[in-house]
Formats: structure tokens, sequence, C-alpha cells
């Protein structure tokens, strides 16, 4: 026993200088201090470099001024996550990924160009909707004959390509009443795959409104709101649903040539999301009472993103709980410990003493449950994307 004692004083010695490095009165050394500071420096953009990776991105998006996240996105994190941004149903989304553009065009005409580039090619395309929004008619034309105008959708193509006539390709097309006011939405899913896999096809989108006998429609009784002339929550928008792959890749465990950051094990998907822990006793209580070690437990640890300098670009959450294991794994191990079979029998020899150098076994996380995440993309797009085993669900010995 007692050479293990000795094992533990450097660290412990260690421990103490470093303690007192971080408290004592700043030194004559200034030459230190400062490599000190470049260090942590050093530290600190590193950290924030691998956590970027974790939520897929190599640098932080670039805002340019004050900018809104659409209502629809807004509505889909609220019905997708709780306060915490913790996934409150994993089926409530087809893939992990949604994706909202805007119209480069700002054309008179109803046609619309958006800008696609910020799509991973790995990223499969699940389903792409045009929402537009269609305005009241003016009171002029309240007389109008005509109670519904046929919208159609078309893709826009190269004329000298596959010898296409019309150059514009059939995507969506149904009644809609005249007199009708808000969003309409498209499935355009068909074009957006085509544009993904060959380069520069995406020649935009053309919306016709038609009277059912198939003649043009007067442009002031069926208006649709544009960019440039109205309200930018009432601007026509692309949404699309992707999926990046890292879900199917958790959930097969296979890894390899996946664009995902590597994920320990893969956990099946909780049913229900985690309840909310009761009143927090007294921090005293929660960490070393006399002297004695806590059992394994989940702890809360808030993960602030105004701290870590991303509020401006994130949405949603603020910051989020992402709670830790932290306490002993005593001999004999209950089963609110929740014990692996492994576990009990490691537990066992250590408390045996059956072979030298056994530990005991270690308490870490045993569910994991996604976050979502609402935020601005380099192109001022935003996406609503989830991010598997972000949050510790439940804490066990292993």
């Amino acid at each position: 026993m007692h050479h293990h004692h000795s094992d533990m004083l450097p660290v412990a010695m260690i421990i103490a200088t470093l303690v007192g490095l971080a408290t004592s009165k700043p030194s004559i050394h200034l030459e230190n201090h400062f490599s000190m500071e470049n260090e942590s420096e050093e530290v600190r953009s590193a950290a924030i470099k691998r956590l970027l990776e974790v939520f897929g991105m190599e640098v932080p998006p670039l805002l340019r001024g004050d900018k809104q996240s659409p209502q629809y996105m807004l509505d889909l994190y609220n019905t997708v996550a709780d306060v915490d941004g913790v996934t409150k149903d994993s089926y409530l989304l087809e893939g992990n990924t949604v994706r909202s553009f805007f119209d480069k065009l700002h054309n008179e005409q109803v046609e619309f160009l958006f800008n696609l580039s910020t799509v991973a090619r790995s990223e499969k395309v699940l389903t792409a909707e045009l929402h537009i929004f269609k305005l009241q008619p003016q009171a002029s034309t309240a007389f109008n004959r005509h109670h519904f105008c046929q919208v159609s959708v078309y893709q826009l193509m190269d004329c000298s390509k596959m010898n296409i006539t019309q150059g514009k390709k059939l995507l969506s097309s149904r009644l809609i009443p005249v007199h009708s006011t808000g969003w309409e939405v498209f499935t355009i899913t068909q074009a957006v795959s085509s544009w993904m896999v060959e380069e520069g096809s995406n020649l935009g989108l053309l919306v016709t409104v038609q009277t059912l006998g198939g003649s043009q429609m007067d442009q002031k009784v069926v208006r649709f709101a544009s960019e440039r002339n109205h309200h930018q929550s009432k601007q026509p928008m692309l949404v699309l649903f992707t999926d990046d792959g890292c879900r199917a890749a958790a959930l097969e465990n296979t890894l390899n040539g996946s664009p995902c950051s590597p994920q320990p094990a893969c956990h099946p998907r909780p049913a229900k999301p985690p309840q909310r822990p009761g009143p927090h006793r007294s921090a005293r209580s929660l960490d070393y009472e006399d002297g004695e070690k806590i059992t394994c437990q989940r702890l809360a640890l808030h993960v602030d993103f105004e701290e870590i300098g991303w509020s401006g670009w994130i949405v949603s959450p603020r910051g989020y709980n992402a709670y830790h294991c932290k306490g002993s794994c005593p001999f004999p191990l209950g089963q609110n410990m929740r014990p692996t079979n492994h576990a009990t029998v490691q537990s066992i020899i250590n408390a045996l003493k059956l072979t030298k150098g056994i530990a005991t076994p270690c308490c870490m996380p045993d569910k994991f449950f996604s976050i979502n995440l609402l935020y601005f993309d380099d192109d001022e797009n935003v996406v609503l994307k989830q991010y598997d085993d972000m949050v510790a669900g439940s804490c066990g010995c292993h």
C-alpha cells in the first residue's frame, strides 16, 4: 500500500505547483507569464477548432449585419427541440439537416435562383420545397370572374442540351383559390437532386400563373411576395431536407470514409428525452462529503455559446446542458449504477485483489441524447442540424 502513496506524491506536488502558479501574484518573470498566456491562447484556439469540427465546420461563419431567421425555421426548431435544444423525438425529422435558402435573382418576374453551394457533396437530398407567399389580391380585382388559378413551378433548363425546346421542365402544378393568401409549398426534390449531380446545371426556377382555360392570368390578381418589394418574413425560400450520413453511420457504427466526427460507440436512440432533474442539492453535498467520494452520478455541465463567442451566428439555443458523469464505482456495484456484467466482474476482481493493478470500473455516460442547432451558415442561410451523442442522458459504472 505504501509504495502506492509514493506514486501519488509527485502528481499531488505537480498539482500544487500548478495551483500555486495560478494563484500567485504576478512575478517579475514577465517573459514566463507571456509564454504561458500565449500557450493558453493556443490551447483556446485549438479547443475552439475542435469544437467547430464537432459541429461539422472548419471556420465559424461570418455574418454581415443583423439577420433574422425565417419564421418557418424557428417553428421547425421549436417542433423538434425542447428549450435546451434537446431532440424531443428522433423521428420528427427524416434526415438530420434542414437548410433554407433565399432567392439570389431578385427578379421582377416570378423567377428564382437559389445558391446551393454550401451543401456538401456527401449530403443526401431527401426532400426539397419551394415556399412562396401569396399576397392578397388588389381591391380593384374583387369582381374577377376567376375563382381558381393554376400555379406551376418549372425547372429552367439549358436549351442547348438534350434538344429541350421550351427550356423548362414542369416540376409541380396545382389549383389555388384566387382569393387565398399565405404560404404555398411546392415539392421540387427532383430538380434539386439534379442540380447536386451536375455542377452548373442550376439555372433557377420559374413560376407561372394561368387561368383554368390556360391563358396568362392578370399579374395584379395573383401576386407572390418578392424579395424586392416585401417584408423579409415573406421572402421566397427554398427549404432542403438532407442527411449528411452521420446518423446512419452512427447507427451502423462504421465511420470509414464518412464526413462525421468519430463517435466512440453507437447508442440506441432514446425513446423519450431526459426528464428535468429535480431541485439541485447544495454544491457541497455534490462533491466531497467530509473527504468521502461521491458515488457515480450525473452532474450539470453547461455549454454557453455566448462565452465561446458564437452567439452571433447561433440562433438557438443560447447554450445547453451536456451533463457529465462523476464519482466512484465502489464494490459492490448496485443496480442503480447500471453496471455491465463486465464492470461487475472487474469490481469483484478489484475487491478480492485477485489480480494486481486492476482498477475499479469507471463512471461514464451510458445513454446519450442529440441536440439541435439553428444557425447561420457562410452564405447567411439558416440551417437546422441535429447532432447525436451531445448530452449525457445517464451515467453508469463500466
